[in-house]
Parts: C-alpha cells; structure tokens; sequence
C-alpha cells in the first residue's frame, strides 16, 4: 500500500474530506519524525511503538577491495508492533495449524521403556 492508498482508506473509515486526510496523515508523519529526532519514543498502545535504536560502532569489510573499514555509530528509527498489530497479521489458522504440530510431535515421542521384569531361578 503507498501513500495514496493509504490516504484513500483514510479517507474511506473516517468520512474525512482526501485534503484533511492528507493533512492529518503529513501531521502524523512530523509528529513522528520530531518526536524521534527529540529522542523520544511514540507509544499507540495496541498499535506499536517508534523509537530510536543506537547501533554501535563496528568493523565491516568492503566488497569492493576486500579492505575492513571502520563504521561510524548511527541511529536509526525503529518500530516494534504491538500486541493487537500482531495478533491482526498473524491468521488464527496459523496458530491453530502450530499447535496442532506441536500436540502431534508430543504423541509421536516414544514411550518410555519399561523396566524389564529379573528373572529368577526356578
């Protein structure tokens, strides 16, 4: 889905005319863009969370020469789902096909072996 799909869905749920659902999804964008470069994090509980993650520096090696190159620590804006996006995008099949594997693969262990019964002399 791009931009204006996603504005035409907007558009479609909230009964908003395209420009202000253009100008709401422009605001939410440099909300989230300000919010982030002040180094806070933006929390829609149910929906996810935007932040910003710290990579350390680190040495790569160029493809190129096959030289290793130093690389700078960056910052680079994140997001992490939550609970409610999760279970949306993740089908209930899914979850009922897996544990149905799982129950399966629990029969099919074998039992534990029975002690054999000594014999005694007679």
């Amino acid at each position: 889905m791009n931009k204006e799909q996603l504005v035409g869905k907007i558009v479609e749920k909230s009964g908003l005319k395209k420009a202000d659902a253009v100008k709401a999804l422009a605001a939410f964008q440099e909300s989230v863009t300000e919010a982030l470069k002040d180094g806070d994090k933006v929390q829609l509980i149910g929906f996810g969370t935007f932040s910003v993650r710290d990579r350390a520096p680190r040495v790569a090696r160029s493809p190129r020469t096959g030289e290793t190159i130093q690389v700078d620590a960056s910052k680079l804006p994140a997001f992490k789902a939550g609970a409610k996006l999760r279970a949306a995008v993740k089908p209930a099949k899914v979850e009922k096909a897996k544990k149905a594997a799982k129950a399966k693969k629990a029969e099919e262990k074998p039992a534990a072996k029975k002690p054999r019964a000594k014999k005694t002399k007679a």
